[in-house]
């Protein structure tokens, strides 16, 4: 199987500033904040953002995970006020064309099954991750972390040489975006960090569900390694230099806390 392997790309004083929106395509109703927060009430339920996550600049449209589509997923979880996540991106004003790259953040269903929306999308996912979940046929390895969906999707994508693969942490990828490996969500996770006008904005993704999370020093629910999750938390902080510029992954607060309309929140400081 063919794919690209990054090259680290020099860090540039002219490096782009983006601007960063958080895209809502739809909420999964009532769920158990203990799948999300380790150690918390289990009695506790919550709404959740399902989410995907645009930075636009120097000519280009990149999303931070695709979301989920798959009439399979849609009919097991019943999202309420479901709409593709390129339907979503439209109230942004974006075509799915016009996405030029993905940046998974790890290999879950609800992040990347909707890869295949966006045409002409580069992936970039992290060469660990991605080799020890697809197999070298698109078959899905350690399943059911990965679904054959997935997994299919994936290797047919780096088959055609779109998928570009990271190799390990705090690598510039794209002029002003950075990836990290996170915190053992899955076998190698990762998360951006997106230079704005405003300063570094960190895009968590799954590496932090809720800012319960930070404010509470709690890990997530659903890692492989609770130290390595706290140790991400930890330099997100560092990384962003304000907590309230780390995004978590399905916080609906994030619609409340940053200037919003419909389905996009504008992450603005």
């Amino acid at each position: 199987m063919r794919s690209l392997l990054l090259s680290l790309v020099l860090a540039s004083p002219l490096a782009a500033q983006w601007e960063v929106s958080a895209v809502r395509y739809a909420t999964i109703k009532q769920f158990p904040v203990a799948a999300l927060v380790a150690g918390v009430d289990t009695a506790r339920k919550l709404d959740i953002a399902m989410m995907v996550w645009v930075l636009r600049g120097n000519g280009r449209t990149v999303l931070v995970d695709a979301g989920f589509h798959h009439e399979k997923f849609v009919s097991q979880w019943k999202p309420a006020d479901f709409v593709t996540p390129a339907e979503a991106l439209a109230e942004a004003g974006i075509k799915p064309e016009a996405v030029t790259d993905i940046i998974l953040s790890h290999i879950h269903w609800d992040h990347a099954d909707g890869v295949d929306l966006f045409p002409k999308a580069r992936v970039w996912i992290q060469k660990a991750e991605f080799e020890h979940y697809v197999g070298a046929n698109g078959e899905p390895l350690a399943a059911p972390t990965i679904t054959p969906e997935v997994a299919g999707m994936l290797a047919g994508m780096a088959r055609a040489g779109r998928v570009t693969l990271v190799d390990g942490d705090n690598r510039e990828i794209i002029p002003g975006i950075r990836v990290y490996t996170g915190g053992k969500h899955t076998w190698e996770s990762q998360y951006a960090g997106v230079k704005t006008k405003a300063g570094t904005v960190v895009i968590a993704s799954d590496n932090m569900y809720l800012y319960e999370n930070l404010e509470n020093r709690a890990p997530i629910a659903q890692t492989l390694d609770v130290v390595s999750n706290l140790k991400a938390q930890d330099r997100m902080r560092t990384i962003a230099g304000n907590e309230a510029m780390i995004i978590p992954g399905h916080d609906a607060l994030v619609f409340l806390k940053f200037p919003s309309k419909g389905r996009v929140a504008q992450i603005r400081f």
